[in-house]
């Protein structure tokens, strides 16, 4: 899969203060956990994928980076990978799903693996989210509106609670089409909530954008 805004945001805009223990669930490129690795230099990172080639294209992209002795890359579900570590704790776990909920399968199976789900992936996510959080750690993940809704539901039945939200819109009069959700194990009394603005006007990035990613994209 390539490089997509969703991906870039979420590694931009994830909260990563106190975090040195991350997991990058769907790492696809492995662009997320490089961006969080480049953030927080104290950070170690396991990178996990179903998808063994998205898993071959991480490794090599951590290889090939300053920061390749702090990336590790699985070739697992997430759900395998966790049973397989019973007891590996995270101060964050971050993840840019498959969120065509429900939705016709695509033929082409790597497509399939990448961009489709059902709700059931999305409450493994919180359950192992519960069982894998330290006691401060958060779940931070990027999903359209339906399924942020969906989500914000759903946590609390595994004592995840909403600490903030940030509302990704395409222009600054448009009605957001993600959001970016923090759930923590501590149910705050102020949900965090703001505003993000991708384009000024047609063909050009907001100032927003262009400072939020002017560390990683080299045309900034």
């Amino acid at each position: 899969m390539k490089i997509n805004t969703d991906g870039v945001l979420l590694g931009a805009l994830t909260n990563i203060s106190n975090t040195k223990l991350i997991c990058d669930i769907g790492t696809g490129t492995g662009v997320i956990a490089l961006m969080l690795a480049q953030r927080n230099h104290d950070a170690i990172i396991d990178a996990v994928d179903i998808d063994y080639k998205a898993v071959d294209t991480a490794s090599i992209n951590f290889s090939n980076s300053l920061f390749h002795e702090r990336l590790y890359a699985h070739h697992h579900s997430f759900t395998e990978y966790f049973e397989m570590h019973p007891d590996r704790q995270y101060d964050l776990i971050v993840s840019n799903p498959p969120f065509f909920l429900n939705s016709l399968k695509s033929p082409e199976a790597a497509t399939n693996l990448a961009k489709h789900t059902n709700q059931d992936f999305f409450i493994d996510l919180l359950r192992i989210a519960t069982m894998h959080l330290t006691e401060y750690g958060s779940l931070s993940i990027i999903v359209p509106i339906d399924i942020s809704l969906m989500m914000q539901h759903l946590a609390q039945d595994y004592q995840l609670y909403l600490s903030s939200c940030i509302e990704i819109r395409s222009y600054e009069d448009k009605f957001p089409f993600r959001h970016i959700l923090e759930f923590k194990k501590e149910q705050i009394k102020l949900l965090n909530t703001n505003s993000f603005v991708i384009y000024r006007q047609a063909g050009e990035y907001s100032l927003q954008y262009k400072a939020t990613l002017k560390d990683f994209f080299t045309i900034f």
